[in-house]
């Protein structure tokens, strides 16, 4: 039993590795190769964004696929879908085309996310969910490092790297179609109305918007400012892996400094220093290509620190039974901000040239330290005896995966014979006699054939 949930576990935590891995990796090459072409940053936005409408309706609309036809068949639809519109992007030029490809890549990769994330429901207990979610958000986050990294070994401008990541996000579907566990069910989320969010906390709606803002206009325009500044690939390539895995190093002391002062202060220093940051890479980035990187990763881990402290500041003001629909309502508001982000960043660059993407970034970021600094004043703050745990919560996810929150009380613990329906009933006995320390009866031997007396003669 024990063995079965390793190896099921170990195959979603690859099949997520290679899709985020090969997710990041083609959206990175495409605004490289756009940047490459010199299209302008208001239309590559234009494309990009596509990407983040077709991920909110794909996450939407997504289960019902599923339910369907099944998870593992819609996870090869799903795949399938991703490695083809991955070939057919160097097949042509036309901006309409590549925008209802990105369009699609979205609603397949968060079709992907949910049946992933479903299975990762399933197989999570009481006891080992904190860690489940901490391991798939560590996953996700260097998978997207994995994949910028990989950019440095390639030619963006050829049809070779295209091909690469349609063969990783392939690959995804190999070790989920392995598992031995039953498909789970997929149960709808509620939400938590905007307006209840508003009224106990409007600081954390804001904040998962502006974060959402934040890290698709990273993604989406990053590139073609490293592009548009003069940076070769391999440096484009480091740019972008260090920036985006600097998270990993400042959620632990984020986390200890969340769990003993008032968040909401919290959220005001981490937009303070996302533009001093921004500020950073704008005036100093130019000396020296490590002064660049360094000032960006700052801004980047600050970035993604944004949406955990706002789900963070939200849950405080919440009951616990309440915490996965305002969970669900948040990356809304954070699925909203990704869909503006790029068309807002790129009109920045039109505007202002390369520098215009942090210029409007940390407008934003400054923004949002007001909103938060004049609230923490107008509102009681929460003791931070009472606040809830601070969890680094990932923010590229279908939703399925709050259900996983240490934070939620009415998470439901699945037995795993359900998980495993397929073992034998002695398995299972067995399996739940080692958990408690027990051990089995040995089987009293069947009764046989009666033996004769050697010493009774029978006429």
């Amino acid at each position: 039993m024990i063995r079965r949930l390793v190896i099921s576990l170990s195959s979603l935590i690859f099949s997520v590795f290679l899709l985020m891995g090969g997710n990041t990796f083609v959206m990175t090459l495409l605004g490289v190769n756009l940047g490459l072409k010199g299209i302008e940053p208001t239309l590559i936005g234009s494309i990009m964004v596509c990407y983040s409408v077709g991920f909110v309706l794909g996450s939407l609309y997504g289960p019902r696929v599923i339910k369907r036809v099944g998870h593992i068949r819609a996870f090869a639809v799903f795949s399938a879908f991703l490695a083809s519109s991955t070939l057919i992007f160097p097949l042509t030029d036309s901006i309409l085309v590549w925008a209802l490809l990105r369009a699609l890549s979205g609603i397949a990769v968060a079709g992907s996310f949910v049946v992933i994330e479903s299975w990762f429901s399933a197989v999570a207990t009481n006891d080992n969910r904190a860690t489940l979610f901490f391991a798939y958000q560590i996953c996700a986050y260097l998978a997207a490092t994995a994949g910028q990294l990989l950019i440095g070994f390639t030619d963006p401008a050829a049809f070779v790297p295209f091909t690469l990541g349609a063969i990783v996000l392939t690959a995804a579907l190999v070790p989920l179609s392995l598992t031995r566990m039953d498909a789970p069910t997929i149960e709808h989320n509620e939400r938590l109305s905007v307006k209840a969010i508003i009224r106990d906390a409007p600081v954390g709606l804001l904040a998962a918007l502006c974060s959402g803002v934040l890290i698709s206009s990273f993604y989406s325009m990053a590139p073609v400012y490293a592009i548009q500044v003069g940076l070769p690939v391999n440096q484009l390539s480091y740019f972008m892996a260090v920036s985006i895995f600097t998270f990993i190093l400042f959620a632990w002391p984020l986390g200890r400094l969340c769990d003993r002062l008032d968040r909401s202060k919290i959220m005001v220093w981490i937009n303070a220093i996302i533009v001093l940051s921004a500020l950073g890479v704008i005036y100093a980035g130019h000396y020296h290509l490590w002064l660049l990187i360094g000032f960006s990763a700052l801004y980047m881990g600050m970035v993604a620190s944004i949406y955990p402290v706002a789900v963070a500041i939200t849950n405080d003001r919440m009951e616990a039974r309440h915490i996965v629909a305002a969970s669900t309502t948040l990356l809304l508001s954070y699925g909203l901000g990704s869909s503006l982000g790029p068309l807002f960043s790129s009109s920045m660059m039109t505007w202002l040239g390369p520098q215009g993407l942090y210029y409007g970034c940390g407008g934003v970021a400054l923004m949002l330290a007001g909103y938060a600094w004049q609230w923490q004043w107008r509102t009681r703050s929460v003791p931070v005896e009472e606040q809830s745990v601070y969890i680094a919560t990932p923010v590229e996810t279908a939703g399925v995966i709050t259900e996983l929150d240490p934070r939620n009380e009415e998470f439901v613990d699945v037995p795993m014979e359900e998980v495993f329906p397929d073992l034998e009933e002695e398995e299972i006995a067995q399996a739940q006699a080692s958990q408690l320390d027990l051990e089995l009866p040995e089987p009293e031997p069947a009764p046989g054939p009666a033996q004769e007396d050697p010493m009774v003669v029978v006429r």
